[in-house]
């Protein structure tokens, strides 16, 4: 098997459309070699803990009310295209996000990773809720097949809260300044969310490599 570590913020929409594209392209190559594991990187560690209005962040981002339209637009038009089904509208709140590190950190030793990411982006994207919020981080552990209870008290302590924060200060010393970003057996990177096509141009060279046909 080939790691593929994938670095990633809940509340990034190109994150969330770059895993729909990956997920497409792993389905076309049910063989493919890929073990996959997320990792913590905040696209903003200076958020409050309580988040802020998810309007007057982009509006402050951007620049204008204008261009966070814009944008807006560009990620509706991406992730359709991708096969998602967003409601951009219905977000709210700009969450912190170092909880949700945490139970994607969390889930990682349960074997619960991908469908915990699957269901924050779902939760946040779709249903517009608040993933910086206990109360919602403990249903989606439990909907993933976590002990809600436990993931509830660990989110109410600052368990792993220096062990998430260490492992991305380890990604941006190894030059991660964005996200989504795919390294490939430690040692290929690919930034942001890549087409299906290049996908599975990738899983059929790593299998030729390989020797082995794995399609």
């Amino acid at each position: 098997m080939i790691r593929l570590d994938i670095f990633s913020d809940p509340v990034c929409p190109w994150c969330h459309i770059g895993k729909a594209l990956l997920d497409r392209a792993l389905e076309r190559r049910p063989g493919h070699p890929f073990t996959v594991e997320w990792h913590p990187f905040q696209l903003n560690p200076d958020m409050p803990p309580e988040g802020m209005d998810r309007r007057a962040y982009l509006e402050a981002r951007f620049g204008s009310r204008i261009k966070a339209a814009e944008a807006h637009v560009a990620v509706a038009e991406a992730a359709e295209a991708a096969g998602l089904q967003l409601d951009l509208g219905a977000i709210t709140r700009m969450p912190n996000t170092l909880d949700a590190h945490r139970l994607i950190h969390w889930a990682g030793l349960e074997g619960a990773q991908s469908r915990v990411v699957s269901a924050l982006f779902r939760a946040y994207f779709r249903e517009g809720r608040d993933i910086g919020a206990t109360e919602t981080l403990g249903q989606i552990a439990a909907g993933a097949g976590m002990d809600q209870a436990v993931v509830t008290r660990l989110l109410a302590s600052d368990a792993d809260r220096e062990t998430v924060l260490a492992r991305e200060a380890h990604a941006r010393e190894r030059g991660v300044r964005a996200v989504p970003t795919f390294i490939i057996a430690n040692a290929h990177v690919l930034p942001g969310a890549q087409p299906v096509a290049l996908w599975e141009q990738v899983i059929d060279e790593l299998v030729t490599q390989l020797g082995t046909d794995m399609r």
